[in-house]
């Protein structure tokens, strides 16, 4: 009897032998999941033993899979770093379109970018956020990691701008301002620890109150 094209389901089934439905948007999905396995798993494993004391063999034994099964999303090691700065990175980078079209002051979207920073550099990719660029990579790579940094440090820059022309910000060095918040913001990532007794929101309204206070209009 013909079964119904409908009906067919293939299954496939992961490296920790979880069986998922194979239809082309799921199999994208469970390609996405497992990427994203490798590269908080590798995350973790830089903050905890540094990046040069990691290997691929640890992120493969630590996820139960073969070392070929990582080099299926990665290239190196290198590349594996790479994505896990750009992973938080991506955390911030996708706040500003949130707040561009906003009609919230500069001063309001300033602070919806500080809060998004403090929860990504106190998430599992922090340490790679500030270390990344620290770690021998080659030419071609440092350039892409100071270019993913550029362009946050004009996105603050922008919005820190605006509020001197709307009032919400008194008049300043945009550069020395998006360099002073990224700075400390970036310092949050050498000693915070999970469990620590403030959250991300908490860390994040205390240098709001910080840096605002000295950005009222006068």
């Amino acid at each position: 009897m013909a079964v119904k094209k409908s009906l067919k389901k293939k299954i496939t089934v992961t490296d920790t032998g979880a069986a998922l439905w194979a239809s082309p948007d799921e199999r994208v999905r469970d390609r996405e999941k497992k990427r994203h396995a490798v590269i908080l798993t590798a995350a973790r494993y830089f903050r905890e033993h540094g990046y040069h004391n990691t290997s691929i063999d640890d992120v493969a034994r630590a996820l139960n899979v073969t070392k070929p099964t990582i080099y299926h999303y990665v290239q190196n090691k290198e590349q594996l770093l790479f994505e896990c700065f750009h992973a938080g990175l991506q955390q911030i980078m996708e706040v500003f379109p949130e707040v561009q079209d906003s009609k919230a002051t500069a001063r309001e979207r300033l602070v919806a970018v500080i809060k998004r920073y403090a929860e990504a550099i106190t998430s599992d990719f922090g340490w790679c956020m500030v270390q990344a660029e620290n770690q021998d990579l080659s030419p071609t790579m440092s350039k892409k990691v100071r270019a993913l940094k550029s362009e946050i440090d004009h996105g603050i820059r922008h919005i820190i701008m605006e509020g001197a022309l709307d009032g919400s910000i008194r008049k300043c060095d945009a550069k020395i301002m998006a360099f002073a918040l990224a700075g400390a913001m970036n310092w949050i990532a050498y000693w915070y620890r999970s469990g620590d007794s403030l959250t991300p929101t908490e860390i994040a309204n205390r240098f709001i109150e910080l840096f605002l206070l000295g950005l009222q209009p006068r």
